[in-house]
């Protein structure tokens, strides 16, 4: 059961903003990356502890930070997340069924 519970409206490309008080409560700070998932129909937003004793992040990050400079030409060029996931997932398929 919820500790807290807010309603958001989703901006334009599916955005939301995580409330304040949320974004507290969780320990959600600006450079905080976000895991987000599908539970059982609902979406599950868990923030990712970078340097809490855990290794198994801190890589996540040094990637997502990696690849900082391409996130931000896509987002220039005018591609959104959605058509960028769906290319990586047809080379993904292409180089397995070359292999297969």
């Amino acid at each position: 059961m919820p500790t807290s519970n807010k309603i958001v409206r989703q901006l334009r490309g599916g955005q939301i903003t995580i409330p304040i008080e949320l974004r507290r409560e969780l320990g959600i700070e600006p450079d905080t990356l976000l895991q987000v998932s599908v539970e059982d129909g609902s979406l599950r937003i868990t923030p990712i502890r970078i340097g809490s004793g855990s290794t198994d992040s801190r890589w996540i990050k040094e990637l997502y930070d990696y690849f900082a400079p391409v996130r931000e030409e896509i987002a220039a060029a005018g591609y959104s997340e959605d058509e960028v996931n769906a290319d990586i997932d047809a080379a993904i398929r292409a180089v397995r069924a070359e292999r297969d």
